[in-house]
């Protein structure tokens, strides 16, 4: 893995640490064009009260404002967790040319994990490279997602 690949997941693990902090499930993400980070986002959906609050969708937006378009040819997104099919969607329909991400999502990742919605013969195929500080994602999934349960009510009296 390159040191530029590894700087960028660092950025979004730092976005995720962010989410975290304010009561969010822990995904950051960064858009990349070049070395030059262009839109960057972390899970907000608990605080926008918005379904589609979600990393990746913050930060193809913010690219997309920075950039003053929507097609994101030469951009690369870095994401601390496997894209969800909504962002997977998203990724395909900004052009995006490359997806690093971190942790493997079991229950809704759609690039490896439950499918990969990019072999579905879409206009484009963005390259995976997953594993990408993996386990520095997935620490900081599970100490929040047992820190969650830990703090939810009892159930015996």
């Amino acid at each position: 893995m390159s040191d530029r690949a590894l700087e960028f997941m660092r950025r979004a693990l730092a976005l995720a640490e962010q989410a975290a902090g304010r009561g969010e499930v822990p995904v950051g993400c960064v858009v990349v064009r070049g070395d030059v980070v262009v839109g960057g986002g972390y899970n907000r959906r608990e605080t926008d009260r918005r379904a589609v609050a979600h990393a990746e969708i913050l930060a193809i937006d913010e690219a997309c404002t920075v950039l003053q378009s929507w097609r994101l040819c030469g951009c690369d997104l870095f994401v601390t967790l496997e894209p969800c099919p909504m962002c997977a969607g998203a990724i395909i329909n900004a052009r995006i040319d490359r997806v690093f991400f971190g942790a493997r999502d079991p229950k809704a990742g759609a690039l490896i994990s439950r499918i990969d919605l990019f072999e579905w013969g879409f206009n484009h195929r963005p390259k995976i490279i997953g594993g990408v500080l993996a386990d520095q994602s997935t620490r900081l999934l599970s100490a929040f997602f047992a820190g969650r349960r830990a703090a939810k009510p009892s159930d015996q009296q």
